[in-house]
């Protein structure tokens, strides 16, 4: 529709009118209406409607002016205006945009003709309207009078009788005393619905259907409207069940002409907030229509309205409707009018109140028709996950949807802003038009997908849940949508990859390594070269090998899937294959059936401990696992999970273990797997209930592992046997294991004879094993204990296969292994060449070169072997910060004195090293031969060789004799370990505990015969799940594998989540960017996904704090500027900051959201029950109540009135 817009030097400079008009209600006007040009307009407002206003007077060549308050001085209305000034000095946020005399002087003072008040704030006061009138200013909206008259809900219910327009039962008047309000609900029964009676936007409301809950909501209701208008009156009304909201939108002039454009659908409501609006209304029935049309025109004519208003309506499904209230200001919603109208309502208002007359306009009834579907969402800074709270900070990261049909209308939404608690949470509004409401809702859905907001939460998820309801596309809609389909609120949970991982940059930058580093060394700068497999299987995984990820749900919140690989690349089958086609025992026998020896590679597991305390990560393991795959697939197995790796991978390197294995899986289908399980300890260090055993192992298997290589720290067989029954129910592999200590070679060394191991295999093999292994953690298995040991129990069992394995420190390795093999073991342990040696496993090379061309050729072709020592040469000077080598610069013999485990020997010396203890470490090695002593010579594996460990470095601090420590160990206070290994908590070792020293420690404490798990409670896993879950951000998927991980280490678990939750997929990262971040000027690449990578180049960190204690870390992302605030540990440690509640405890309460605290209703020592309120917290306007989430007494209350919190800020602590 072509409108006729009047130049501002047109002949109607003074428009003349020859009828006169008498409304309804007796207001006449005049015969004349005067054309007076508007200069400037002042917007008494800010945010979107503000920006909104400034830009229809842009187009009409007007001056704009805009106030801010002191807290919006960095906000963009300011800038978009020609002229700005600041408001409300010395006064609250919001009391500023209500301060009427210095709006009214900033006006005088600056030449203003005419004020809009945009929607909100004093765009409904009376008062306000008239005190501008009364400068000589004019008002852009209705008269005064018809403000007050439409303001005030009971007189515009009388206008609306007078007019005979349908209304619902309500109070004759302003309401201010709770009295007032039980007598009215009292009267005429519940639902009720409290109104703020001078003003709307949902403020102030509050549905009642219980008359226990009125006083309460009443106050609240009362003390939102009073902080948002100024004046807490309400109106109370009965409440009508399932309406639809439907509101008309009328502009009017002063020559007493009125028209509609047509009506709006603003059903989508939350907490009495429109959320979605459409127009026109779906399904409306034309009758119904019209009538509500007519009933608009005729309540706006009787109270001779004039400028842009909305008279509101509800409808229930009968067809009937009642008025509610008049919007006598321009609505949040207005766009979708104007699209659909194609009338500019801003535009229209200033011409009206320039005194142009509508008709002069061209907005002739006949002339306005609807043109298609318009809907509008509001985007909002609120978190759907969390009950919508307003969430407030800076915005880093803001892209938004754009294209054909859609309009986007905000003044807040860019990078660097920031929200704060005081105002609305709106961030922009986004307009979708087009032909239809299907087509509509693709468009806007399109355009939110489109949308990319980091730094603060919005409420796009729920959005998009909205648009994809099927009931909504059909627009079936009333005001109970939101609360009837919950679906709304299961969300897809924003990635936020590259952001997460600048902030994780960000912090390795100003704080130092998230991982603790063992040494001064940095990483190698270097790229290791990865040795070639098939160019098509290369290709085929290149997006795996850049740590593509999706076998979990908290997977898929980091990257989408990929593809499988072609059959036709697949690796040559191996022994998994027959484990997987015939099972364990057939597995078994194919082992034993093999001529040749086979090797297990530890390289992916128990070499990296030994040599790089397990800090390697999944990252540059899957590097060279395809080549591994098809290379090597003949081994009997890769050792790659379980035992420390477990806790290390969540605990250092921010990993979850489980995704580990199930990568590993992906890229090596052929090679069997095995884990290193501790019997009854799992890959813990104490002990379980049976039901946590029994899970772990089922779930293994699911994710890919195949042996269970079974020990138990002491040899205690009712610890190995649950382990071996838990592996075997899983479907596993049982490698039962009997740890090896002493000498069978010297006879001077009776405790652990052959016979022991003879009678240990004995149970074993009873119990089920289908590979029997010996597993020599500290290496002493000398050749010729180890021809002794392997002839005997090869004699013994034929048939069973026999695995060894073993540690270099002594240089031995080798050797030992070439004699089991020749005295019938049928594997044995090795590392690859680059990582083999000192305390890890025999060189997988040398053995291989050893066997070539005899009867026990492995074969493994040697070239082979070099390419895949070649990776792993260069991939350790990646790990330079825990090289053992440091520290260590060969193996010792002197290890078959002090039987010291390989992996155990190298974290010793570390330990010593940072204890300050370096020079000491021959002391250490002594003491520990002593303390095996003291405790009665045991079998020393993890975590029996920590309780040895620890009395030796405690023994050497405190400079104590072993006769010392028996003849004080009633008054010492020996490590924690110590005690409870002699309570009994890691089982019984063989031999029994040694006395007196036993009964002397611990003296009256309690004591644990037999199995120490046998007596525990199963773990209620459901419990543990919700548990977890309150401990993450609501979107952070947790799973199944989360849970079991919780079951074995709850803390590390729920640190490893928050982390990850934080900081995002570190996973993607170069090893030496995870550990020491990335030089400043450096560009380096992330891939992130097939097909997506980010280009970082890191530009600067800022030498100035903020006075929150943060630094600024700029980086170039993509080619686009980005930046993070990070906090300074070290500098905030000389600064106030308000502490944080601890999320997993109870007994904190922190803030739910930010905001500012206006009650505080419970003092230090007052006893309270479990949802009693604690405190008000008022954000954007809202008020929230504060609950106790567990019963107790008040400790201590660390809040003030008044005060300002960030969402999490600690209030008050239970005892």
């Amino acid at each position: 529709m072509l409108l006729r817009f009047v130049n501002r030097n047109s002949r109607y400079g003074l428009s003349q009118l020859n009828s006169r008009l008498t409304t309804s209600s007796g207001r006449t006007y005049a015969n004349s209406v005067e054309y007076k040009p508007i200069r400037k307009v002042l917007v008494a407002n800010r945010g979107e409607i503000a920006v909104r206003v400034f830009r229809a007077c842009n187009e009409l060549g007007i001056k704009s002016v805009a106030i801010y308050s002191k807290e919006d001085r960095a906000h963009l209305h300011r800038l978009k205006a020609d002229e700005s000034y600041m408001v409300g000095v010395g006064q609250p946020p919001v009391q500023a945009y209500l301060d009427i005399d210095q709006i009214v002087k900033i006006c005088l003072d600056n030449g203003v003709d005419a004020v809009h008040p945009g929607y909100g704030f004093l765009s409904e006061r009376s008062d306000f309207a008239q005190a501008i009138v009364n400068a000589g200013m004019r008002f852009i909206g209705p008269s005064p009078k018809v403000v007050q008259q439409m303001g005030d809900k009971v007189a515009a219910r009388v206008a609306a009788i007078e007019a005979g327009v349908p209304i619902v039962p309500g109070t004759d008047g302003p309401v201010t005393t709770t009295k007032e309000a039980m007598d009215f609900c009292q009267k005429h029964g519940l639902p009720v619905i409290f109104k703020a009676a001078f003003g709307g936007g949902g403020r102030g409301m509050r549905v009642v259907r219980k008359m226990e809950e009125v006083e309460e909501n009443f106050q609240r209701a009362s003390s939102e409207a009073k902080a948002a208008f100024g004046d807490g009156s309400m109106f109370i009304e009965k409440f009508i069940e399932r309406p639809r909201h439907i509101e008309v939108q009328l502009l009017g002039d002063k020559a007493g002409n009125v028209v509609h454009l047509y009506e709006r659908d603003c059903s989508v409501q939350r907490r009495h907030q429109k959320v979605v609006e459409m127009a026109p209304a779906p399904h409306l029935n034309d009758v119904t229509r019209q009538r509500m049309f007519e009933c608009a025109v005729k309540l706006a004519r009787h109270v001779g309205y004039e400028n842009a208003g909305t008279v509101e309506f509800l409808a229930d499904e009968s067809g009937n409707f009642y008025f509610i209230e008049v919007n006598a200001r321009l609505q949040v919603e207005h766009t979708v009018t104007e699209e659909i109208t194609g009338v500019d309502l801003v535009q229209s208002q200033i011409r009206v109140a320039e005194g142009m007359t509508l008709p002069e306009l061209g907005l002739k009834q006949e002339n306005i028709a609807p043109n298609g579907f318009a809907i509008q969402c509001r985007v909002t800074t609120e978190d759907p996950a969390k009950g919508f709270q307003p969430d407030t900070g800076r915005i880093e990261v803001f892209r938004s949807g754009e294209g054909m049909g859609i309009r986007l209308d905000g003044a807040s939404a860019f990078a660097g802003a920031i929200i704060s608690p005081y105002y609305d949470s709106l961030l922009c509004k986004v307009i979708a038009h087009s032909r239809d409401l299907q087509s509509s809702c693709a468009k806007m859905n399109r355009c939110l997908r489109e949308f990319r907001v980091r730094g603060v939460k919005t409420n796009i998820p729920f959005l998009l849940n909205v648009l994809e309801n099927q009931k909504f596309l059909n627009g079936s809609v009333d005001t109970y949508f939101i609360d009837e389909n919950p679906q709304l609120f299961n969300f897809v949970p924003s990635q936020n990859r590259a952001q997460k991982l600048l902030n994780y940059i960000g912090q390795v930058l100003v704080n130092g390594p998230t991982t603790p580093l063992s040494t001064n060394l940095k990483p190698a700068e270097i790229t290791p070269f990865i040795p070639a497999v098939s160019q098509d299987y290369q290709e085929t995984t290149s997006s795996r090998e850049e740590r593509n990820i999706k076998f979990t749900k908290r997977a898929a919140y980091f990257t989408d899937s990929h593809e499988e690989t072609p059959h036709d690349v697949r690796p040559p089958q191996g022994l998994r294959q027959v484990y997987k086609e015939k099972g364990p025992e057939a597995f078994a026998k194919a082992v034993r059936n093999s001529k040749q020896l086979l090797l297990m590679d530890t390289t992916f597991r128990d070499a990296h401990q030994s040599l790089l305390a397990t800090r390697v990560r999944t990252h540059d393991l899957l590097k060279v696992s395809p080549y591994v795959s098809h290379k090597m697939s003949n081994l009997y197995s890769l050792e790659n999970w379980g035992g420390a790796t477990f806790d290390v991978a969540m605990r250092f390197l921010h990993e979850c273990p489980w995704e580990r294995l199930e990568e590993m899986r992906k890229l090596i289908p052929n090679i069997p797997f095995q884990m290193l399980l501790r019997g009854a300890n799992a890959v813990g260090y104490t002990n379980y209930p049976d039901n946590v055993i029994f899970k772990f192992c089922e779930l293994s298997v699911q994710c890919g592992m195949d042996i269970f290589r079974v020990f138990d720290s002491l040899n205690y067989l009712p610890n190995l046997i649950i382990g071996m029954e838990a592996a075997g129910k899983a479907g596993g592999i049982v490698e039962a294991a009997i740890s090896y200590s002493g000498d069978v070679s010297d006879p001077k060394k009776t405790k652990y004879d052959l016979k022991y191991y003879l009678n240990l295999a004995d149970e074993l093999v009873k119990a089920g094993t289908h590979v029997l292994a010996i597993k020599d953690m500290a290496g002493l298995l000398r050749p010729t204990a180890a021809k002794i040991l392997i002839t005997a129990l090869r004699d013994k069992y034929p048939d069973l296969p026999i695995h060894i394995h073993t540690h270099d420190t002594s240089g031995n390795g080798v050797a030992s292994m070439l004699v089991c093999a020749e005295a019938g073991a049928d594997v044995v342990d090795v590392a690859v060449d680059s990582m083999s040696g000192l305390t890890s496993q025999p060189s997988m090379g040398a053995i291989v070169a050893a066997l070539r061309g005899t009867a026990l050729d492995t074969g493994i072709d040697l070239s082979t072997v070099s390419d895949y020592s070649a990776f792993w040469e260069q991939t350790r000077t990646l790990y330079a910060p825990f090289e053992c080598t440091t520290t260590m610069k060969s193996g010792n013999a002197d290890v078959y004195s002090n039987e010291i485990p390989g992996g155990q020997y190298t974290n010793l010396q570390f330990q010593a090293y940072s204890l300050g203890l370096g020079d000491h470490f021959e002391d250490i090695k002594k003491a520990y031969a002593e303390a095996n002593q003291l405790l009665g010579d045991i079998i020393k594996v993890t975590p029996s060789s920590k309780v040895v460990g620890d009395l030796a470095q405690f023994m050497v601090q405190n400079q104590l004799k072993p006769q010392d420590v028996l003849d004080k160990a009633e008054e010492l206070s020996l490590p924690k370990s110590v005690v409870e290994y002699l309570q009994g908590w890691i089982g019984q070792p063989y031999g029994g505990f040694p006395e007196p020293f036993r009964s002397k420690v611990l003296r009256n404490m309690p004591r644990i015969e037999g199995r120490p798990g046998a007596s525990m409670e199963p773990l209620d896993f459901g419990k543990l799940k919700d548990e977890l879950r309150a401990s993450v951000p609501a979107d952070f998927p947790v799973t199944d594998k989360d849970i079991m991980s919780a079951a074995l280490y709850p803390k590390v678990t729920k640190d490893f989540l928050s982390f990850v939750s934080e900081y995002g997929p570190v996973t993607h990262l170069d090893t030496r960017m995870f550990l020491t971040g990335p030089k400043v000027g450096e560009e380096f690449e992330v891939s992130i996904e097939r097909g997506k990578t980010l280009g970082i180049k890191t530009l600067a960190v800022a030498e100035d704090l903020t006075e929150n204690g943060e630094r600024e870390v700029f980086f170039e992302l993509n080619g686009t500027l980005r930046s993070v605030f990070i906090k300074d540990n070290e500098a905030r440690k000389e600064m106030h900051i308000h502490p944080k509640a601890v999320k997993s405890d109870p007994k904190q309460v922190g803030a739910p959201m930010p905001g500012e605290i206006i009650d505080i209703r419970v003092k230090k020592g007052d006893r309270i029950t479990k949802g009693q309120p604690l405190v008000i917290l008022s954000a954007m306007k809202m008020e929230t109540v504060v609950q106790s989430p567990v019963d107790g007494v008040v400790g201590s209350v660390d809040i003030k009135m008044g005060m300002k919190l960030e969402a999490e800020d600690l209030i008050l602590c239970l005892e």
